[in-house]
């Protein structure tokens, strides 16, 4: 259920307001271009910066949005457990299918307390999680040791989102989690690598702008086509680096105002791009072909 070419969409904002309407049109953008899951309210959703009211009417709204013709994977984590049981309950009676938990930040827990963490939201919330890993955004890396516990002893604990960028981490994880645990890319650089050692697909960024090709990359893969999957993936790799010259959502949304998707309106503490970077984006936009033709 959980697997292909996912989005990590963005939260549009309009006057430092969600903008209901554009979101609407993105998640619409989505389903006409086969993305396989909407996830709402991750790291490229600005999650960090929402109030929880506005937290909860995001996953509303796009779970109403979608209709049951995708999954929705909401994101819920938190570094405070109750908050994210909170959410996740939320998540839950909203409709979404599954929730995508990060692991908690500035606290820096241990191994145990991220097992006790995630523990207590899987014995409180009867929904699929997704684990998120990804230690550069949160100081801590958790173990494959740790993730499979969890996946052994909680049965609604399905999959991991992987962004420690260690492919032999992630070989790890596939050695020693249940065979139907899946493993995720959370990196779209690693897109390919990560299906070739049998992930299950990707929750991207870059597919905010091309689904598209992120999609037929996966397909390609799928079909047994690894030379056409290659083809995809350096066709891809130079416009994913252009996505993270800057902190993640700034690049993407950036792109997105100069594509004619949405306005490139961020909260602070993040912060419009430098004119250096504004350039290499514009010219990577401009190579992709994405400057020349309209968004379909």
């Amino acid at each position: 259920m959980f697997k292909g070419a996912m989005v990590a969409i963005i939260t549009p904002f309009n006057n430092n307001r969600l903008d209901e309407e554009k979101l609407k049109e993105l998640v619409e953008f989505h389903i006409k271009n086969k993305t396989s899951a909407i996830v709402p309210c991750g790291t490229t959703g600005e999650s960090a910066t929402l109030s929880l009211a506005e937290h909860e009417r995001v996953i509303e709204l796009v779970v109403e949005i979608v209709n049951k013709r995708v999954p929705v994977i909401a994101g819920t984590g938190s570094n405070n457990t109750a908050e994210a049981i909170r959410l996740t309950k939320h998540a839950k009676e909203a409709g979404a299918d599954a929730a995508l938990l990060i692991t908690p930040y500035y606290n820096k827990p241990t191994q145990k307390g991220l097992y006790l963490h995630f523990k207590q939201i899987a014995e409180n919330v009867d929904i699929p999680l997704i684990l998120y890993n990804i230690a550069g955004r949160t100081a801590v890396n958790m173990e494959p040791e740790t993730i499979a516990r969890l996946a052994h002893e909680f049965r609604n604990i399905v999959g991991v989102k992987e962004a420690s960028g260690s492919l032999e981490q992630m070989s790890r994880i596939k050695l020693l989690c249940p065979k139907e645990f899946g493993l995720i890319s959370g990196d779209d650089a690693l897109t390919l690598p990560v299906l070739a050692i049998g992930g299950t697909g990707v929750i991207s960024v870059v597919a905010n702008i091309v689904p598209h090709d992120v999609v037929r990359l996966v397909e390609e893969f799928e079909k047994g086509n690894l030379k056409k999957a290659q083809e995809m993936h350096y066709k891809l790799l130079p416009l994913i680096k252009a996505m993270f010259l800057e902190t993640n959502p700034i690049c993407v949304k950036t792109a997105m105002e100069m594509i004619g998707m949405c306005e490139p309106e961020l909260r602070l503490p993040l912060c419009p791009m430098s004119e250096e970077n504004v350039q290499k984006l514009n010219h990577a936009l401009r190579d992709y072909g994405l400057l020349t033709k309209r968004k379909k």
